[in-house]
């Protein structure tokens, strides 16, 4: 399995002047924007860090998905959530040839959690031996910053502004997450189903 982000946050998605009034810093100076390109680097690693902490995409963006065979052929749950769209799905034999599956063969069942593809017949596309399937979808909880929940825009940037106070720091512990991002974020976890949960 290898899930692939093929479009990035588009720069006019970042909240930069937000970010700068939360770090408090100055404005109105020739030099203002200075420090642009530093702090779309720290509101990016806090978009990731909660994203991977989640599995939710807080902006939409484009991703790929590519798997060689069906864990479930009466559904796939899709890598990530919430998934807007699957654009394309495309089944590749063992000689390399790429067949795009027609739309009308599946469907997407959406869920905050676990959204999956399901086919629209019994059962999703072939995978021959050998072969593989590419699914492209967007997915995201908004198209830009201002549809985001207020918490999560809250916790990006916290995060942020750890990460910009903390830059020199080497000494954190790995995967180092602050009190206040970890419990604005709490709600938004994956929600794990144990032995003899349904789904």
């Amino acid at each position: 399995m290898m899930l692939i982000e093929e479009t990035a946050i588009a720069d006019a998605a970042l909240p930069v002047d937000q970010f700068k009034a939360h770090l408090r810093l100055g404005t109105g100076f020739a030099e203002g924007s200075v420090q642009d390109e530093v702090l779309k680097g720290f509101l990016r690693a806090a978009v990731a860090a909660i994203e991977a902490r989640t599995g939710k995409v807080l902006i939409e963006r484009e991703f790929s998905w590519s798997l060689n065979g069906w864990r479930d052929p009466a559904g796939e749950v899709l890598p990530v959530a919430p998934v807007v769209t699957v654009d394309t799905v495309s089944v590749t034999d063992a000689l390399g040839a790429e067949t795009e599956v027609a739309p009308g063969a599946y469907r997407l069942e959406q869920d905050s959690q676990r959204p999956r593809m399901r086919p629209v017949g019994a059962t999703m596309p072939t995978i021959v031996t050998g072969g593989s399937v590419k699914i492209a979808f967007t997915a995201g909880m908004s198209p830009d910053w201002g549809g985001l929940p207020a918490d999560l825009g809250q916790a990006v940037l916290l995060l942020a502004a750890h990460y910009y106070e903390y830059r020199d720091e080497t000494s954190l512990g790995a995967g180092c997450m602050p009190f206040g991002v970890t419990s604005l974020i709490q709600r938004y976890r994956t929600v794990r189903f144990g032995a003899g949960v349904t789904q």
